[in-house]
């Protein structure tokens, strides 16, 4: 691992072709890693996570290559590794997890990110006729001791289309993803642990996931 964030970190210094392409064979030697440590994330999870057994790590992990087709950055490379390990394939919709590693800024997170309007119109049925159970949910000991709320990062600042400013779940309703995230230290992701207490983060998101999971647009 330490050896990815001092790629990561001259990476960030060296942000060219030129300089990618001469350390290309290392940055496919760390990505071997980077996969296996994913895959063990996986495989770890699958024991409370069923639908994760067939998630092919080498198909979760993001491209490190960036989209500047409309960004003013035009850094060709991004900093991180990312991998999103969800059982529709990282793009998908349905509740999953994230691991993101880039030195001073790695995190975890579940949940579903910026969901189409169907699915997120269902969420918040779901939230509104459910409210009690999801309250348990977000307020369970285990849930706040690793990720402390849900993201409120993206919301709305008026009430969302058919719901009342009186609605009780208000809060929730105005959200428009509805994830959670975990901040790492350096010395956390470098810790002989990492792949154990990640596997507990995401364990105790997982009643957050099955919740998401269950809807359908």
């Amino acid at each position: 691992m330490e050896a990815i964030f001092k790629f990561l970190t001259k990476l960030d210094k060296n942000n060219s072709k030129e300089w990618f392409d001469s350390n290309r064979a290392h940055y496919q030697e760390l990505k071997q890693e980077y996969i296996g440590i994913v895959d063990k994330v996986i495989q770890q999870s699958s024991a409370f996570d069923p639908m994760l057994k067939d998630v092919d790590a080498s198909k979760a992990i993001f491209r490190i290559n960036r989209d500047v087709r409309f960004s003013k950055n035009k850094a060709p490379y991004k900093t991180n590794f990312g991998a999103s390990i969800n059982p529709g394939g990282k793009k998908s919709m349905i509740a999953g997890y994230y691991i993101h590693l880039e030195p001073g800024k790695s995190f975890l997170a579940a949940g579903t990110y910026m969901p189409e309007p169907p699915y997120l119109s269902a969420i918040r049925q779901e939230i509104d006729y459910n409210l009690e159970e999801f309250k348990k949910i977000v307020n369970a000991k285990d849930f706040k001791k690793e990720f402390t709320s849900l993201s409120v990062e993206v919301s709305l600042k008026t009430v969302p289309k058919g719901y009342d400013k009186e609605n009780p779940a208000l809060e929730f309703l105005k959200l428009k993803h509805f994830i959670v995230v975990k901040d790492l230290t350096d010395k956390e992701v470098l810790s002989k642990d990492f792949i154990k207490n990640t596997t507990k983060s995401f364990k105790a998101s997982l009643p957050l996931i099955t919740f998401l999971r269950r809807i359908k647009d």
